[in-house]
């Protein structure tokens, strides 16, 4: 194991750069910041299922990927309501980009993959591979060829 030296001004660098990043945006009027939509995964019988809470959304904002064995939901939801002079009271809604990855488990079909999208919920269905069922082998006995003695 490396032993590596504690550096607390790269500690503070950091956080001045995370800080700086979302003051950024702030100025600009585009407070962009990273946000998680809620995920619900569950097993059924013929299916892996996720559904994805991404109110707000149109299916074109959103892009599913698998790639070894992985499934990742990402895409952004805009901040585009405009309201008289910025009067808001309280904006508590999430913006920006997210991505969500969920690693598959072994015996699904990564190729038939079907997704779709209504009222804010995307549902993702995974189907699962048709379980093989076990192959019995026979057993079969060699006839071993004795050699002939000369005495």
């Amino acid at each position: 194991m490396a032993i590596i030296r504690w550096d607390p001004f790269r500690e503070m660098t950091n956080f001045e750069d995370q800080f700086n990043r979302l003051w950024r945006g702030v100025a600009d009027g585009k407070r962009q910041e990273s946000w998680l939509p809620a995920v619900d995964v569950f097993d059924t019988k013929e299916a892996v299922v996720l559904k994805a809470e991404l109110a707000g959304m149109k299916p074109d904002d959103i892009q599913i990927e698998v790639e070894d064995n992985v499934l990742t939901i990402k895409g952004e939801r805009r901040f585009e309501e405009k309201v008289e002079q910025d009067r808001y009271y309280r904006v508590e809604r999430r913006f920006g980009s997210f991505q969500r990855s969920l690693a598959l488990p072994q015996g699904v079909k990564a190729d038939d993959i079907q997704a779709s999208y209504e009222d804010g919920i995307l549902e993702v269905r995974v189907p699962k591979a048709e379980e093989e069922q076990p192959r019995k082998i026979t057993v079969t006995a060699r006839q071993t060829v004795e050699a002939a003695s000369t005495t």
